[in-house]
């Protein structure tokens, strides 16, 4: 019975100091400024009193200018003063830094300098002095001594009491990382209210080594796997907040941690590694994209500035996702005004609001138009007068245009012809096609409408150089599929999983090759300032992904395990889908440019212009009287290689 009251009493004591600690003293808020220059004066007082016991019993009489009380009163006056003057008060306690320290250092020093001026000032006048010397010297260490202590006993407390209570919910993480930047993350984690994570250690390069230790904390090499390192720290998760670490290195530590059950976490780029709020809120669970992506782009911005500043921009799908990227880059380079056109009134009208936030001097001109209106399309380049066009307006899902070819030739192909059109007409400089590698060896419609799109403003800038030597420069860029863009597969995959499976795969061995949109956007940019006029720029993609193994990593990351918690299903190839893309055909081959991501295609229609021209007119007349039938077989002749798979249309070939 007393061994049951005594552990009552024991849990009652237990539960009384939590309550007390974790939800009291952890929900104190900041304290306001005069408390803490009360505080502080307060602190003086007791400097004051030590300093008058400490002298007192040394073998020194005061001097009898003043009395004790205005002696000390000017001391604390003073030193008031300047507190006032290095706004000691203004720093939050319970945050206090080096930066905290130097100021009372500074104050209290010149606090210091000012009674010894004043002190030696009264003797020239009057022939004794104010303080003994030793007392000024002595209460300026005294007071520097107990401002800084109570700055660091707070600090103490609530760091170390917070954690104390916070172990058993926060994450235990290592951060990938030993340099300037982990450290500033380091900081974040530590000073982050309520804690989320618990720092246990940094992994650093292999040359680390393991008596190395920053913030109190080890610095482990990464000769081992990553997996044995967080097992030895006792983490359960890891943060990659190294940048310079190379995608190889990246998917070894993601493989490991995934099949040892780790969490990994990532830091996107910090602007400012100076507000620690902004870093600790910036962490954030690690992506299939960070996976994907590449080391970052050196782009020639000179060259790029020096045709887009000051000069009118005209972007065809600037609400799309490549459209809208192309915006935000090149905003940046200062164009004078930049003319946004999209059919799709919501995004575009959204795009609108997140330029204006961004307050910039360029002039946005938003405008609800389709590029097949070509009335509409000739009234804009002539109010305008654009210098470069970027066209990212295209209808671009594989199934949907193997059902609706209507819209894929109008659009594609039509769309397209309209704006190359228009532009040689209105004196255009520089004309930048987006294209896909589903225009090479075409298995479907709508690689076929892209293909012929790139045929016909490649044969258009042939045709119209004969004429004039500075005639429009057609530029055409080429790439694979992009992460994250409306209707990918990677949204398809996360909006799947948050629903809790089944991921549908088309078949078990399909590849696609990936790109961030950023990436993408930024060699449009760099192809289009490099190109003369003609070209087909082709990206270099990288190595391509298995899309199964993707799902697969996606579900880990997810916290899941595949085929158990979530269900992968294969549902078969759709209508006009490949199991492989490619960016070349079977006859091109490649050249260099000065970018080492960047080739270009030899894929010259140079006197094919006048034989398109009939072919496209004989198309338009056909899908405008809904022959569809008779317009594939069109596209088919325009582009010999463009056989169907799995489609309707394999008759035609």
């Amino acid at each position: 019975m007393k061994e049951k009251k005594k552990k009552t009493f024991g849990n009652s004591l237990n539960y009384f100091f939590s309550d007390l600690v974790e939800n009291r003293f952890k929900n104190i808020g900041y304290l306001p400024r005069w408390i803490i220059i009360c505080i502080d004066i307060s602190i003086l007082f007791l400097a004051s009193a030590v300093t008058y016991f400490v002298v007192s019993n040394l073998t020194l009489g005061f001097y009898p200018t003043f009395t004790l009380f205005e002696r000390y009163a000017l001391v604390i006056v003073v030193n008031l003063l300047c507190f006032l003057v290095y706004r000691t008060y203004a720093g939050i306690i319970r945050h206090s830094s080096f930066i905290d320290a130097f100021r009372l250092l500074f104050s209290t020093f010149t606090a210091f300098l000012i009674l010894v001026i004043f002190n030696y000032t009264y003797f020239l006048f009057n022939g004794i002095k104010v303080f003994l010397f030793p007392g000024l010297i002595i209460h300026f260490v005294i007071s520097f001594i107990l401002l800084l202590a109570f700055r660091l006993a707070v600090k103490f407390l609530f760091e170390n009491y917070l954690l104390a209570f916070n172990k058993e919910s926060a994450t235990k993480v290592a951060i990938y990382g030993a340099d300037a930047n982990a450290v500033a993350l380091a900081n974040a984690l530590n000073l982050e209210t309520p804690k989320r994570y618990q720092l246990v250690g940094f992994v650093g390069g292999k040359k680390s080594r393991i008596n190395k230790e920053v913030l109190g904390l080890p610095i482990v090499n990464n000769k081992k796997s990553i997996a044995v390192i967080l097992r030895k720290l006792k983490a359960d998760s890891v943060i990659i907040s190294d940048k310079n670490i190379s995608n190889e290195e990246k998917l070894k530590i993601v493989e490991d941690c995934l099949d040892h059950n780790y969490k990994i976490l990532t830091l996107p780029t910090v602007s400012d590694w100076n507000d620690q709020k902004e870093i600790s809120k910036s962490i954030k669970k690690f992506e299939i994209k960070d996976l994907l992506e590449r080391n970052s782009i050196e782009l020639d911005n000179n060259k790029i500035a020096e045709q887009l500043k000051g000069k009118v921009l005209l972007i065809t799908g600037a609400a799309g996702s490549i459209g809208s990227e192309i915006v935000q880059q090149v905003l940046s380079y200062l164009p004078a005004k930049m003319i946004l056109i999209d059919q799709a009134e919501t995004p575009l009208h959204h795009l609108s609001i997140e330029i204006c936030k961004l307050q910039t001097l360029v002039e946005i001109v938003p405008i609800i138009a389709d590029i097949r209106d070509k009335k509409i399309m000739e009234h804009i380049f002539a109010t305008y007068l654009p210098d470069v066009v970027y066209h990212a307006a295209a209808y671009k899902h594989v199934p949907l245009m193997e059902e609706n070819p209507y819209q894929a030739i109008k659009t594609n192909i039509l769309g397209t012809k309209n704006l190359a059109d228009i532009s040689v007409a209105s004196g255009v400089k520089r004309f930048v096609m987006v294209s896909t590698d589903k225009a090479v060896n075409p298995s479907n419609v709508m690689g076929a409408s892209k293909r012929i799109a790139e045929i016909y403003v490649q044969s258009l800038f042939f045709e119209t150089r004969k004429a004039k030597d500075n005639s429009t420069k057609f530029i055409t860029t080429r790439f694979g599929n992009v992460l994250g863009s409306n209707g990918s597969v990677v949204p398809l995959f996360t909006k799947q999983i948050e629903e809790g499976g089944p991921i549908t795969i088309t078949h078990p061995d399909i590849i696609r090759y990936f790109m961030t949109i950023p990436e993408a956007c930024q060699l449009v940019l760099e192809a289009g300032a490099m190109g003369n006029g003609g070209e087909i720029f082709i990206f270099d993609m990288g190595q391509p992904v298995k899309i199964i193994d993707l799902a697969k990593k996606m579900i880990r990351l997810a916290g899941y395990v595949p085929e158990e918690e979530i269900q992968i299903k294969i549902i078969g190839l759709r209508p006009g889908e490949k199991m492989y893309e490619e960016l070349l055909n079977d006859s091109a081959k490649t050249l260099p440019t000065h970018h080492d991501k960047i080739m270009i295609a030899t894929e010259n229609k140079n006197d094919f212009y006048v034989e398109l021209q009939g072919l496209i007119e004989m198309l338009e007349k056909n899908v405008t009287n809904l022959k569809i039938q008779e317009s594939v077989a069109i596209m088919k002749k325009i582009v010999p290689e463009f056989k169907s798979m799995n489609s309707i249309y394999e008759q035609l070939d």
